[in-house]
């Protein structure tokens, strides 16, 4: 033991230039031919106390190669793969933390030396993706000549699109004047044409009124001396105007005017029209059926009980003694002090023509149907050119948005304008329409729901362009509105390759693309074998 712990120091003499577990770039802190001092500057101690297995160093600078620091470091030199730092606590562990096993130096465990091998795999790693790099920024070039080339087209478009708005306004105002010119003669025929059949609505209406009161009248003179006295009058208790149910000889006398009587010269324009609404026909018209009710068509102006059917021949010989039934019931009624209670049904006006018939106005004559064909055929052209105009501005609206959007330093995001990708999870399909909208919509079928659309480039400063923000979806419950980042990432395609949500409602989605690729480094011819990576 003497003889060994003797020889030690010279055996570590050997490892002083460069202590275990310090970089090369550390090295020339650890000079053997002076103290050592903290690399923190907290303290200085005797060169031979470096990885003594005692932490003299608040930062632990001065056991790099030891584990007595918990707050030190171990640099794995890891020839032919990458350096690598690790904490110093791991030193001797057991477990294999640098590929090349010096962190297991002292642990009894063997470390296969791997570093070699993993930078074999790194190395391809790095050709691929440099082969991508170099792919995708060779396509992104063209990407960026082709919005050249489209952009100048646009331009051109927009500039003819311009030039031919001013053309076809002129061409609508040049119809719009010949369309009310057109309207004026069919305005003028139409209002003729209606004015015509609604006086004729009128004539007949009063000839239908007219033979009303005449059959009224024939009722009403029940002695056929050709005029109407107040007892005929009074056998019809419905005209009654006091509401004690029966018709009095002076009621009578004032529905005629004062007179006794009244003959037919006057009864259409002296009393018809006060005893209309209320006169109930003695006998049913039988060329007149009753029609079928229909409520939601005709609104009668008042509530009335249903018709009866007309009487049969048996009905007609009891119906005398029915009237005296019911005018013996109607003075039990009234002896009880209550109002009598008329069960007789009123009979409707006879109709000499079909309603839906009569009030549907006749077809246009032959000019005015001629103008209303002159006027259409002028509004079909003005709105056809109104439409035309519309469709240019929303198009040339859509050219200056488009030649004046953001597509990146050199218009490179260009060609993702007017595309849309889709992403396939277990649950949902996801949308991107760049510079427009996200959305997802449930794999088994729903409606999408939106997670937000176009805000702005949401890169860092240095990168604007790697990321894109799409801002107010639809909310979440008792949540904010959906958002989603997409991250841009270098690729020979375009395709979404991946969608998470890392927090509630915020979503984040990566998107390859050529446009993404940066400008690789000139590749430079190698010569020999190289064990570092």
């Amino acid at each position: 033991m003497l003889l060994l712990l003797l020889l030690l120091p010279t055996c570590w003499a050997v490892e002083v230039k460069r202590p275990r577990g310090v970089s090369l770039t550390n090295h020339h802190f650890y000079d053997e031919s002076k103290p050592f001092t903290c690399l923190d500057g907290s303290a200085s101690i005797p060169f031979d106390q470096v990885n003594d297995d005692y932490c003299d160093c608040k930062d632990g600078s001065d056991e790099p190669g030891t584990a007595a620091c918990p707050n030190g470091s171990f640099h794995c030199t890891n020839t032919g793969y990458k350096a690598l730092y690790i904490s110093s606590k791991w030193v001797n562990d057991g477990v294999c933390d640098c590929c090349d096993g010096t962190d297991e130096y002292n642990s009894g465990i063997v470390c296969e030396n791997t570093c070699k091998e993993k930078g074999r795999k790194e190395r391809e790693t790095l050709q691929q993706m440099a082969e991508v790099t170099r792919e995708g920024f060779r396509l992104k070039k063209i990407l960026i000549e082709d919005w050249k080339k489209a952009r100048e087209e646009k331009q051109k478009k927009l500039i003819e699109l311009q030039a031919g708005k001013k053309s076809l306004e002129d061409q609508v105002e040049v119809l719009r004047t010949l369309k009310e010119e057109a309207e004026k003669p069919e305005e003028a025929a139409k209002e003729q044409h209606r004015r015509l059949w609604e006086e004729q609505q009128a004539t007949s209406k009063e000839q239908r009124e007219r033979e009303l009161a005449a059959s009224a009248f024939q009722e009403l003179d029940d002695d056929m001396d050709g005029a109407v006295s107040v007892a005929e009058l009074q056998t019809h208790p419905e005209l009654d105007t006091d509401g004690d149910g029966a018709l009095s000889e002076g009621e009578a006398q004032t529905l005629l005017g004062g007179d006794m009587q009244m003959d037919a010269a006057f009864f259409y324009d002296r009393i018809w029209a006060a005893i209309r609404d209320k006169y109930r026909s003695e006998v049913l018209p039988t060329e007149y059926p009753p029609s079928p009710p229909a409520p939601d068509v005709m609104e009668p102006k008042e509530e009335q009980p249903p018709m009866p059917s007309p009487p049969t021949e048996e009905e007609d010989e009891d119906e005398e003694d029915e009237e005296t039934e019911e005018d013996e019931d109607e003075e039990d009624e009234d002896s009880q002090g209550e109002q009598p209670k008329d069960t007789t049904a009123p009979v409707p006006a006879p109709q000499t023509a079909s309603p839906t018939e009569e009030d549907r106005m006749p077809p246009y004559d032959e000019q005015t149907q001629a103008f209303i064909n002159a006027a259409q055929e002028a509004r079909n052209k003005f709105e056809e050119a109104e439409r035309s105009l519309k469709d240019m501005e929303e198009s040339i609206r859509n050219l200056e948005q488009e030649i004046s959007f953001d597509f990146g330093p050199n218009g490179e995001f260009a060609y993702l304008y007017s595309q849309c990708y889709e992403l396939t999870t277990n649950e949902y399909i996801y949308r991107l329409c760049p510079f427009k909208l996200v959305s997802q919509k449930p794999k088994l079928g729903g409606s999408p729901t939106s997670l937000g659309t176009w805000g702005s480039w949401a890169g860092p400063d240095h990168d604007k362009f790697s990321a894109m923000k799409y801002e107010q979806g639809t909310g979440c419950w008792q949540g904010p509105n959906r958002s989603t980042t997409v991250r841009l990432l270098c690729g020979k395609e375009t395709v979404v390759t991946s969608t998470t949500e890392p927090s509630r409602c915020e979503y984040l989605m990566e998107l390859m693309t050529p446009a993404a690729c940066p400008e690789p480094p000139p590749e430079y011819p190698v010569e020999g074998d190289h064990d570092e990576l």
